[in-house]
């Protein structure tokens, strides 16, 4: 069985503004004691397949090539979501590897030991069973920023996926954990051919048949952005789940550091040269800038090159409405 990793590093991480910004997305940063770039760091995951690509937009391309050089570099036309962008892999690597199994990983997640263990499951059983392979972490909280996955009947290493659940809210989070629901990591695992021909019944049509013909640029002018979740998943009767018992988080929003870093003992959690005094609870994130915080409780203060952001840890997802102001002003 020979194995693809697919990198996701298209995306710009925006509710990580301002370490975040549009010409040094995420996946390009690190966070914590370790030094990798977030991007660096899922390729050493990738360890366990032969051969290793990543997929980006034109935009960063060269700088994917600086922090992980041994791998290929694969450059969708457009970015509009993981529908499309994981059709284009698909395709592309059917034309290398026919027989390959395609593993993607989106490029900007924390993700603990045992990963490459359980990647190899689920690659085994999207080769021999012919499955469209999610991989469903088990849940250590009631999230309501994750997506959730259904298990249904249970085979040999995996189940089949009863339904998918969007993002909920807190009550029914807590539904869905004790349900044994697992969350929606946006890992999968296929055989190429199967994708596609799945994709074929859906939205993603059109740019599979331009695929085929050899011209990308057209099918991807002819889809909208889409999931892939929506786009494949949630219509096929070929998902299957893969239970996954690692560590994970996809670091979507600056309160997700409490979760991956130590505190100092005061329920802060301080991710550069910073001083917490008579405060608790806080996420204190900078580049080379000491930043002191006095008298005041969770929040987030995140000072990167000439911007800084302070916004309260409930709101952190509100981070998304300060980058689309300043992308309208050309600023972001």
């Amino acid at each position: 069985m020979r194995t693809v990793a697919v990198l996701l590093a298209g995306g710009t991480g925006t509710r990580l503004y301002p370490a975040s910004r549009s010409d040094r997305p995420k996946q390009f940063q690190s966070f914590g004691a370790d030094s990798r770039s977030l991007l660096r760091r899922a390729a050493d995951r990738a360890a366990f397949a032969d051969d290793v690509c990543v997929l980006t937009r034109e935009a960063y391309a060269d700088a994917v090539r600086e922090h992980v050089p041994e791998a290929d570099v694969l450059v969708e036309p457009v970015a509009k979501d993981t529908g499309p962008a994981l059709a284009y892999a698909s395709h592309r690597v059917r034309e290398e590897h026919a027989d390959a199994v395609l593993c993607a990983l989106p490029a900007d997640h924390v993700v603990g030991d045992g990963f490459g263990e359980v990647a190899r499951r689920g690659c085994r059983v999207a080769a021999e069973r012919e499955k469209l392979v999610t991989f469903g972490v088990e849940p250590d909280r009631p999230a309501t920023e994750y997506g959730y996955i259904e298990p249904g009947a249970a085979h040999d290493g995996y189940a089949d996926v009863a339904s998918f659940r969007e993002k909920p809210d807190a009550e029914t989070a807590a539904r869905l954990r004790e349900a044994g629901c697992l969350w929606n990591a946006g890992l999968f695992a296929w055989r190429p051919e199967v994708f596609l021909a799945e994709a074929r019944d859906g939205p993603l049509a059109p740019l599979i048949d331009a695929l085929d013909a050899g011209d990308p640029e057209r099918g991807f002018d002819r889809v909208d952005p889409v999931s892939v979740d929506y786009a494949v998943m949630e219509r096929t009767d070929r998902a299957a789940v893969v239970p996954a018992d690692f560590d994970w988080d996809d670091l979507g929003s600056w309160d997700a550091l409490e979760r991956v870093l130590d505190g100092d003992g005061d329920g802060n959690t301080l991710a550069s040269d910073a001083l917490a005094l008579d405060a608790s609870g806080n996420v204190i994130a900078s580049d080379d800038k000491h930043v002191s915080v006095v008298g005041v409780d969770d929040l987030v203060v995140a000072a990167y090159d000439d911007r800084v952001l302070v916004v309260p840890k409930a709101d952190g997802q509100r981070v998304r409405d300060v980058v689309a102001e300043l992308r309208g002003d050309d600023l972001f």
